[in-house]
């Protein structure tokens, strides 16, 4: 697995398909739980769900997974600066901008009142040039890489947008105008715009497509659970 290389994050191809998701899981056993720094499992629908404690000074973090839409994290990190992890699920695309007619992908999340943190999806091309942020919900003392550039609305929603590098990629970040923990995002016209502005081409490979928690601090143990996601490619 990649690894995350930032002070803001990390990345079986697609079967292009229809859609591509699942409903909260029951209150049995999960089917797979990991406290390793880089345990990760692969669902039978090709969702990868993963721990991913990649950021320096970090404490402790738990992951349980009924599948890929329906996970939670409980995490210990302590009440200091920088990125401790970004436990996320994701779906490999394969296709290139220009090939997709569509991408969405939905999100039901709950997370906590306290702590430093986002939820964020991490969209990346194939080969980890080009980094796309999409900030649904943040807390706490986070904020993006880079310097304000446009105001925009697409694919649903409002974003203030931002461009930055963390010294190994490019990342353009957009955060929500107005918190959200449900939602739906059509991914395809945010794309559209950052190739229209120069930034990257459509013939860029779409790769990951993540939806997780970029966790700065969470001291006492703190919950985030992913109730759905699913990502739908065409």
């Amino acid at each position: 697995m990649k690894g995350r290389i930032r002070t803001m994050m990390l990345a079986p191809a697609l079967a292009l398909a229809t859609v591509i998701g699942f409903n909260a899981g029951t209150a049995q056993a999960a089917a797979w739980q990991s406290c390793d720094q880089w345990g990760n499992w692969t669902d039978p629908n090709g969702y990868t769900v993963y721990n991913n404690i990649w950021g320096s000074g970090a404490g402790s973090q738990c992951i349980a997974a009924d599948s890929g839409a329906s996970w939670t994290v409980t995490a210990d990190h302590p009440n200091t600066g920088g990125i401790k992890s970004y436990p996320n699920a994701k779906r490999v695309v394969g296709r290139t901008i220009a090939d997709l007619s569509r991408l969405t992908s939905s999100y039901n999340v709950t997370v906590p009142s306290s702590g430093a943190y986002n939820t964020a999806y991490d969209v990346w091309d194939s080969d980890y040039g080009n980094e796309i942020m999409l900030w649904v919900n943040w807390n706490g003392a986070v904020g993006p890489l880079g310097s304000q550039v446009a105001t925009v609305s697409l694919g649903g929603h409002g974003w203030t947008v931002y461009r930055g590098s963390n010294g190994s990629n490019n990342v353009y970040s957009f955060l929500r105008q107005g918190d959200s923990t449900q939602g739906t995002i059509d991914i395809l016209p945010i794309l559209d715009w950052i190739t229209q502005q120069g930034w990257m081409s459509q013939s860029e490979v779409i790769g990951d497509v993540q939806l997780g928690y970029e966790i700065t601090s969470s001291p006492g143990g703190l919950t985030f659970r992913t109730n759905n996601f699913s990502v739908t490619a065409g």
